[in-house]
């Protein structure tokens, strides 16, 4: 078809402009979240809402599994929240915090609780928010106590606007 090698040359031209042409439209949509995000950030106002649990696998977690106690399409080192009330707020100063454990305890945090959720409502002891321009995202480290347990909550905040975090605990295993 092309036997002459400059309608070869123009061709390979033609076909890398138009590669590098699509290509800015995946740059434009990473700005306008990452400008998103940073006014999320700047305002000190949001939210994140967990779509899964990652507890660390133990045995107790196994024997769980094995009695067939998880829902579908979870497994003992993933489970599926989706539809499950969670959420983790910054508002300011203050946290308000309600997430579902799935984990095993190292010891007991007391008589009379029933609720193994990780609940907190109030301003955090350390709470240090700050942009991390080596893995371009935000990172959140803060602390807080509640009873007998202390908590910390490590977060990354992603420019797509999604977010991990892992949390420990002192008398429990963590989860992220």
């Amino acid at each position: 078809m092309f036997t002459n090698s400059k309608n070869y040359f123009s061709l390979i031209l033609l076909s890398l402009l138009l590669w590098s042409c699509g290509s800015t439209s995946n740059t434009t949509e990473r700005d306008y979240t990452s400008e998103k995000l940073d006014a999320l950030v700047a305002k000190q106002s949001f939210e994140i809402i967990a779509d899964w649990a990652y507890p660390q696998m133990t045995s107790a977690m196994n024997q769980v599994a094995m009695a067939g106690l998880f829902a579908p399409g979870s497994a003992p080192g993933q489970i599926n929240l989706i539809g499950n009330i969670n959420y983790f707020r910054i508002m300011g100063d203050s946290i308000d915090v309600y997430l579902p454990y799935y984990g095993e305890r190292q010891m007991s945090s007391g008589y009379g609780q029933s609720d193994s959720s990780i609940k907190f409502k109030g301003v955090p002891k350390d709470f240090n928010l700050k942009w991390n321009e080596k893995n371009n995202r935000y990172d959140l480290n803060l602390s807080f106590n509640r009873d007998a347990e202390n908590f910390k909550i490590n977060a990354q905040l992603f420019t797509n606007l999604k977010a991990s975090m892992t949390i420990t605990s002192s008398s429990r295993f963590p989860i992220r």
